[in-house]
């Protein structure tokens, strides 16, 4: 291929190694793909998709028959009772803030079992101060740190019995944090767990980024309630913004009515125009979110080949689409980030810089030329900058516009 699209030859070659050396794990990502695919497809036969679900409302959004549809739709694919999929959540934090907040109540107590969650919860909790928090109305919260990467199931049903707790939190996805994600095998263990210390305590997952990379969804298995982002995976790169809770009835009652307005609920919210683009980002889901996995398989395996730590590697088992590789060096970490945005059909000709971004306690470089801001399954590179300097990769609407975009930051690393 020479010196197309700026690619260096000695890349295109490594490359073309790559793809032979991860062929059988591009076949497991098939696999998924076709499962997943199935799902939605009945999904959508099961409640007879037509033209008139594409259809909009205004207003109140009373009646409207393609946000019902929709929503039935997340339900069976979650195997729940009900969903919310809503235009109306700004992202996926504010989806988990308006959960938390339907579901806790002054003096209950909040208890994450994998950690501190993600960096933008730390205000909605009362982590870092805010006098809007969690914390601010009386609420606590309490957390359990992982131990090799694993669950520690011995304390959380120790602490099951010694507490009263309302909800414990699990975020599937490892945020910017240096753990593994959470693999469902392992989410299926720890619910067995705490449903036999407590059957009455809320088991919320974190669903963001995690979705349709397994053949099944937490709730599944015990999980009493999931929140997800739809400009993550299920909005298949389509849909613009927006995102889902899918759980209980009772639940997702509670979440719809701090949505919206108590006696209201569900039964309000315009859709203005978003149903096609959602129904259509969740069609496209499964096959975009195994580009993301063979994206993130490919530069596993190619950063490895060229001496960089990755998590995880290329052959380990995954729970969601993201990809980090440790640089050990702020320059390396800039350099790669700003790799991605050269290969970016938007915004390929800005420079991305470190900054400080609302929410997060260290400065952050971002690069993320997608069609819709901050979507993350289109794809985009992140981190902070705070040592050991690692890279948070993930998307790939296509895998090959990821492995061009991968490759033109490797290039981009080798040329400084």
């Amino acid at each position: 291929m020479g010196n197309l699209f700026g690619i260096e030859e000695k890349v295109w070659k490594l490359a073309k190694e790559v793809e032979e050396q991860v062929k059988e794990q591009f076949q497991e990502v098939d696999e998924v793909c076709q499962y997943n695919s199935m799902r939605v497809l009945q999904a959508f036969q099961k409640y007879r998709v037509s033209d008139m679900h594409f259809n909009q409302t205004t207003g109140y959004g009373y009646g409207d028959v393609g946000r019902d549809v929709i929503e039935k739709i997340y339900a069976d694919i979650f195997q729940t009772e009900d969903a919310l999929v809503r235009g109306q959540f700004i992202s996926g934090t504010h989806a988990l803030t308006v959960t938390l907040f339907a579901l806790l109540r002054p003096n209950d107590t909040m208890l994450s079992i994998c950690g501190k969650p993600y960096d933008t919860l730390d205000e909605v909790i009362g982590i870092a101060p805010n006098a809007s928090s969690l914390a601010s109305f009386g609420i606590k919260y309490d957390q359990i740190d992982l131990v090799d990467h694993d669950f520690n199931y011995e304390q959380i049903a120790k602490t099951l019995q010694e507490k009263k707790i309302k909800l414990i939190e699990i975020q599937r996805s490892r945020g910017y944090a240096t753990r593994k994600s959470i693999t469902l095998d392992k989410m299926k263990k720890v619910i067995e767990v705490v449903k036999k210390t407590d059957p009455e305590v809320i088991v919320m997952v974190d669903n963001c980024y995690g979705e349709f990379v397994e053949k099944q969804e937490p709730t599944h298995f015990g999980a009493d309630i999931v929140v997800g982002s739809l400009i993550k995976n299920l909005g298949g790169g389509i849909s613009p913004n927006g995102a889902y809770v899918a759980g209980k009835k009772d639940l997702v009652d509670l979440v719809a009515e701090r949505l919206t307005s108590p006696g209201q609920g569900k039964e309000v919210g315009p859709t203005l125009g978003m149903n096609k683009l959602i129904l259509q980002g969740l069609y496209l889901a499964p096959s975009v979110v195994a580009s993301s996995l063979k994206t993130a398989i490919f530069s596993s395996k190619l950063l490895e080949n060229l001496g960089y730590t990755v998590e995880p590697r290329f052959d380990e088992k995954r729970s969601d689409i993201v990809q980090t590789i440790t640089f050990q060096d702020p320059q390396k970490l800039i350099r790669y980030c700003r790799g991605i945005q050269m290969g970016s059909a938007v915004d390929s000709d800005s420079v991305p810089e470190p900054w400080d971004m609302p929410g997060y306690t260290d400065q952050v470089i971002m690069a993320a030329g997608a069609f819709t801001q901050g979507s993350s399954i289109e794809l985009s590179c992140d981190g902070p900058i705070r040592a050991p300097y690692i890279a948070f990769m993930q998307g790939g609407l296509t895998y090959p516009y990821g492995k061009l975009g991968v490759m033109k930051a490797v290039s981009n690393l080798m040329k400084e």
